[in-house]
């Protein structure tokens, strides 16, 4: 892919940048180091810049000529709390973390776009670069939401990234409609009352309760919802007991997991399914069930006139291998948050192959830093064609 002199001459810099990154992880709003160096090198290219909003995230505007458009670019800084098992020269310096999702390649390309526009100012209007902490989890995006991003950075429209293994680093897929699930999370514990084993019937039993409860479950997606409609529910910890005894029927069980959907009817329908079940299945067995949905991140929905404009910039630099149909991810991304206050895109840049099978959140994962270049020239792209002439 042929790259403008002033990337193609930034491409060491941006490399050793995000290598450095990378060896530094850090958890959502514990990015201080981060945060620093994104501040430091948006500085030095003459961005205005204001720090700390939601602790540790980040935002530069650049405003050129007399164009009155708005647009954000976002990337997030975040790291996982988990370790790095791949032997590279770069690997994490910080035992239980590293960057297994490619957020330090995210926070690369935001600067490289920043540093090139900032040099060239070929177009007319004002792009803020957001920086946000703690997309894993944490509610990075929502804290400056709420700590009024768009009251203070007001946008038209506001563009995410994030790189995909399996596409090719000369691939982009830009999808209108659904792109990442809603990403919420439900606890439920049935209380009995607890007896010897051998005496069940004594007592009432929480574990039998949670057994029929259990393998329930899933005919809420598969009898419930309608089946044109996407949707998630999974049971990821169970706690019951003590395995030291053996003879003892416990009080409580103790169920949580996660439950995804693509839109909010279906997730309204899982919060209250998941209820019913556990409701229904207690009064069967004689018990009580308390049962909590936690509503953590709405769906990502690409806009369509966002997306349009995305694909325009996606089409000028991966021109034929620009995918247009892309399935959508049962993940989430609170970069949902952003587009919920502004018309938003979200797109997926081509990391290339998986190595040795390692996909996101793998301990064996890395950003392909081949993906910088196009992963800049897009940024840029989208930039000069959305603010052309305001």
């Amino acid at each position: 892919m042929n790259l403008p002199q002033p990337l193609a001459a930034d491409l060491d810099f941006l490399r050793e940048l995000r290598r450095d990154l990378h060896a530094h992880p850090e958890l959502g709003f514990e990015e201080e180091r981060t945060s620093a160096i994104v501040a430091n090198v948006l500085q030095e290219a003459g961005i205005q810049v204001i720090k700390e909003l939601a602790g540790t995230g980040v935002v530069g505007t650049l405003q050129v000529g007399n164009g009155t458009r708005t647009i954000g670019l976002r990337a997030d800084m975040d790291a996982l709390a988990m370790p790095e098992t791949a032997d590279r020269p770069y690997k994490s310096l910080v035992p239980g973390k590293m960057h297994a999702c490619g957020h330090d390649g995210h926070t690369t390309l935001l600067l490289g776009a920043a540093r090139y526009l900032a040099q060239t100012k070929n177009f007319s209007g004002t792009v803020h670069f957001i920086f946000q902490p703690a997309e894993e989890g944490r509610g990075g995006a929502k804290r400056m939401v709420e700590e009024g991003l768009f009251e203070r950075f007001p946008c038209d429209a506001v563009y995410g990234l994030h790189n995909m293994p399996g596409l090719d680093v000369d691939e982009m897929a830009v999808v209108e409609g659904p792109q990442l699930a809603s990403s919420d999370s439900w606890k439920l514990t049935f209380r009995g009352v607890g007896t010897h084993g051998a005496k069940p019937h004594l007592g009432k039993d929480p574990v039998t309760a949670a057994g029929t409860f259990l393998a329930s479950l899933q005919t809420i997606v598969g009898r419930v919802v309608d089946p044109l409609q996407p949707a998630v529910v999974s049971a990821c910890s169970v706690q019951a007991g003590d395995p030291k005894a053996l003879n003892v029927i416990p009080d409580f069980v103790e169920i949580g997991g996660t439950a995804r959907a693509y839109t909010p009817q279906v997730r309204d329908q899982l919060e209250q399914e998941i209820g019913r079940l556990a409701k229904g299945t207690a009064q069967m067995y004689g018990i009580e069930a308390y049962y909590e949905f936690i509503r953590r991140i709405p769906p990502v929905v690409n806009d369509a006139d966002a997306t349009a404009r995305a694909l325009g910039a996606a089409r000028a630099v991966f021109g034929e291998k620009t995918r247009t149909a892309f399935p959508p991810s049962t993940a989430g991304d609170d970069f949902a948050f952003f587009a919920g206050e502004a018309p938003g895109c979200y797109v997926w840049l081509g990391n290339g192959p998986a190595i040795d099978g390692a996909l996101h959140h793998n301990t064996g994962y890395d950003f392909n830093d081949a993906a910088i270049g196009p992963g800049v020239r897009f940024w840029v792209e989208l930039v000069e064609q959305e603010l052309k002439g305001g």
